[in-house]
């Protein structure tokens, strides 16, 4: 299933991604692409806010994955640095899989080790630098009974 929505500003990027929050349970993965300041943190806020995090949500580029406690606990891996796919298996990626939303990063860059089980989210930039247009795309036998609901405002 596959839906398409325009965000117009940072809290509407949220919004969809805090709609999108609200249907992950534990298991579920997140994939997030689009170039540098397309929005892939400030998606993964939201989806956190939803969740129930308070604590502030930051890149993990440099830490490779940050957690969160929440009513779901939340993995959220940033795979920028990475420079071999070998290197999530050396810091335990498949343990972080099952019993938690894992949110990635660049994960686009990891999509073969990834399960077919799983949500596409890409984000891309307009020419008026606070409109993203979202893209989700989900797959698998998991999403197979979930229904998309994006709207941002």
């Amino acid at each position: 299933m596959i839906a398409t929505v325009t965000a117009r500003s940072a809290a509407e990027t949220q919004s969809v991604a805090a709609a999108l929050g609200r249907m992950l349970r534990a298991g579920d993965i997140v994939v997030l692409s689009g170039e540098l300041g397309a929005g892939k943190t400030t998606f993964v806020q939201g989806v956190a806010r939803a969740l129930g995090v308070e604590e502030p949500v930051t890149s993990p580029t440099f830490t490779i994955v940050q957690e969160y406690d929440a009513s779901v606990p939340i993995a959220h891996v940033d795979v920028y640095r990475l420079h071999h796919i070998q290197e999530l298996h050396d810091f335990g990626f498949e343990e972080i899989l099952e019993d938690r939303v894992v949110l990635i990063e660049w994960g686009d860059m990891v999509t073969p080790v990834l399960p077919r089980d799983r949500v596409d989210v890409h984000l891309e930039m307009d020419d008026d630098p606070e409109t993203r247009l979202i893209t989700i795309d989900a797959h698998g036998p998991q999403w197979a009974g979930r229904e998309l609901v994006l709207d941002p405002r």
